[in-house]
């Protein structure tokens, strides 16, 4: 029987906003206090890979603080540390989820998993307009499936620092080495590019901090119909997204 888990990517040396995962972000919790709640939801076992760097003391304290183990792993050969934690927890299939996606959608997520269970697929995830992966885009509203043996054959094919910095990249990649699927988007967003909710400037920030306030007040168990509605009534901030799209391309 394969175990299939979460492995949850975080640390603070991110280059353009430093501990944006930690910083208060909603009624007092970070981006990764949130983050664990969700996952846990899911009843799946989940385990928190960040890396050996001291200041990243502070990530394994709210893991612990959520009850969720940590692995501790090379700062910058993320691919290496998905391996060695899916290792060490005994996952054979992984469910990768970023910690600078606060709107991580949890049905799109159990879809993803439900989908992945039943496939023979290497490699799982959203795509969307052009056959764009969804990781390749600016929405931050989904996860990526991948098995741990694919993950091991890409560390044997390639040491590009590209493919051992970002961990799915080579599978996706290279579908004629590897059996790579996806799931079509939703049709709400499928073709839209004027959407950003994955986080990685100061901007980005300080915008879906005030967009999760104000939908979390008209309902808690916000889903991406909710947030793409909000923004549909709010073309200002559609408007600033478009900026820090074009300042931070894929």
């Amino acid at each position: 029987m394969s175990q299939l888990g979460i492995i949850l990517q975080a640390r603070t040396g991110s280059t353009r906003m430093p501990e944006k995962v930690i910083l208060p972000f909603y009624q007092g919790q970070s981006i990764l206090d949130l983050l664990l709640e969700k996952v846990k939801k899911l009843g799946i076992p989940s385990v928190l890979a960040t890396t050996v760097n001291p200041s990243d003391d502070r990530i394994c304290a709210l893991a612990e603080k959520h009850a969720v183990p940590v692995f501790r792993g090379s700062e910058n050969d993320v691919l290496d540390r998905f391996i060695q934690a899916a290792q060490q927890m005994g996952f054979s299939k992984i469910i990768r989820v970023c910690a600078d996606n606060p709107f991580l959608d949890l049905a799109g997520m159990q879809r993803l998993i439900t989908e992945f269970n039943q496939s023979d697929a290497d490699y799982l995830s959203f795509q969307l307009a052009e056959g764009k992966p969804s990781i390749l885009t600016h929405f931050g509203f989904w996860t990526e499936a991948v098995r741990l043996e694919a993950l091991e054959k890409a560390q044997k094919l390639t040491n590009e620092k590209l493919y051992h910095e970002h961990v799915t990249n080579f599978v996706y990649g290279n579908p004629e080495l590897f059996k790579v699927q996806f799931i079509q988007a939703d049709t709400l967003v499928f073709s839209r590019t004027d959407i950003r909710m994955t986080l990685d400037t100061s901007e980005d920030f300080e915008i879906q901090q005030k967009i999760f306030e104000a939908i979390s007040k008209e309902n808690p168990n916000f889903a991406v119909p909710e947030i793409v509605g909000w923004l549909d009534q709010h073309p200002e901030i559609l408007e600033a997204m478009k900026k820090e799209i074009e300042k931070n391309q894929k």
